[in-house]
């Protein structure tokens, strides 16, 4: 099949949508499919230092369009990207037809993807990711509405698990049944147990966004009075980066937490086996890649009880959850972790084997050409309103936030 996948982040940004995105390729064109992908990225160096930005780097066997988002970066005129995209994909698709359109994210692209699709009579599938359902459409009535008319319109829409799909129900009032569940997945062959360090400190990790939406602060909070032996790991930018270096050192945690910053994805395994336990007190996720990532590589993992988290981690059984926001609950649980090396390899030990038992990149891959096939051929939505009023939004000044 002909396929044209529409990213909102790839490469060099690090975000769970570059992570999905890669190992989605790399399945695709491993099954012999014809894949071109167009994605955005930030050039100002502003927003970019938020998540990483430039141009997406070349990917084997896919044709890749990079188109900065040129609009987004000039006050957040989002509809001035999704008109670029939209002629970019009719553009490839002139060159040579597609089979199937498939957008990362449901607004912008997912709604430049839905209006291409209409133009080309070609199907679209769209994934619906965290910021979606956790703050677009609760942001202003020009995103909801056309996050309505995504959500109403695409030919599949692919969601990472129950929890999130009853978010965006209550939300947004879509219907259950209209969604795909398509978990999160993970390269266990990349992703792998290193090897524990009986005589030091346990090694605590956090990466990922370094954004207080994930918890990180919170974090940080709970560390001072964590029992025993530990040092702790912040990996990764976001735009809280420089808000948590200086809690950091007002919380007076001096050695015992390093940052280190940006890490290609190529690393990053060799960053997991370094360690032993997995933080991410997140307030929310689609399906959360770091967390999958951590279980492959044999960590024990303390999430929160938030959507996109209670699909894969289980209380006691494969994690600790605590609360989200509750600091005291996490200084306890990572007290636990820390001073309990019984229950970390327990944890571990079945999270590691539900991971490679359940949450494979071959099955996801499968699962998901199998929709394109299903779609193949079938005609998208017609008659759908392009024009929706421009109303005041909190992401048009922090559009990078979205």
């Amino acid at each position: 099949m002909r396929i044209c996948f529409v990213s909102r982040r790839f490469f060099p940004a690090i975000s769970g949508m570059s992570i999905y995105a890669i190992n989605l390729l790399r399945q695709l064109v491993a099954a012999g499919d014809d894949v071109t992908m167009v994605s955005q990225y930030y050039g100002d160096p502003a927003r970019a230092s938020v998540y990483g930005g430039g141009p997406p780097p070349a990917v084997p066997g896919v044709r890749v369009i990079g188109m900065e988002a040129l609009g987004e970066q000039a006050g957040g005129d989002f509809e001035r990207d999704v008109d670029a995209l939209i002629e970019a994909i009719s553009a490839e698709h002139g060159r040579a037809p597609f089979d199937v359109l498939h957008a990362q994210y449901g607004y912008p692209t997912g709604w430049a993807t839905l209006l291409a699709a209409e133009r080309l009579g070609v199907p679209c599938v769209v994934s619906i990711q965290g910021g979606d359902g956790h703050w677009v459409g609760s942001c202003c009535d020009t995103h909801r509405i056309a996050m309505e008319r995504v959500l109403d319109h695409a030919g599949a829409l692919l969601i990472g698990g129950n929890s999130f799909a009853g978010e965006v129900h209550d939300r947004l009032g879509t219907p259950l049944d209209r969604f795909t569940i398509v978990p999160g997945a993970v390269d266990t062959d990349r992703f792998t147990p290193g090897e524990p360090d009986p005589m030091g400190p346990v090694r605590l990790f956090y990466h990922g966004r370094v954004d207080r939406r994930k918890g990180v602060l919170d974090m940080l909070h709970a560390l001072p009075d964590v029992a025993g032996d530990w040092r702790c790991t912040v990996s990764g930018i976001g735009p809280d980066y420089e808000p948590a270096r200086a809690l950091s050192a007002k919380l007076g945690l001096g050695d015992r937490v390093t940052f280190t910053g940006y890490a290609e994805y190529d690393a990053v395994p060799v960053l997991y086996r370094a360690h032993d336990v997995f933080v991410s007190p997140t307030y929310a996720e689609g399906f959360s890649n770091t967390i999958l990532e951590a279980m492959a590589c044999g960590h024990a993992v303390l999430s929160c009880r938030s959507v996109g988290v209670v699909d894969c981690i289980r209380d006691g059984e494969n994690g600790l959850l605590v609360e989200a926001g509750d600091i005291p609950a996490q200084t306890a649980a990572l007290s636990r972790l820390v001073t309990d090396a019984t229950l970390r390899r327990r944890l571990s030990h079945a999270a590691l084997e539900e991971c490679r038992r359940v949450y494979s990149w071959d099955a996801v891959g499968a699962q998901i050409r199998q929709i394109y096939q299903d779609l193949h051929g079938t005609r998208p939505a017609q008659g759908i309103n392009p024009h929706i009023a421009i109303a005041p939004c909190r992401f048009r000044a922090e559009p990078h936030l979205l």
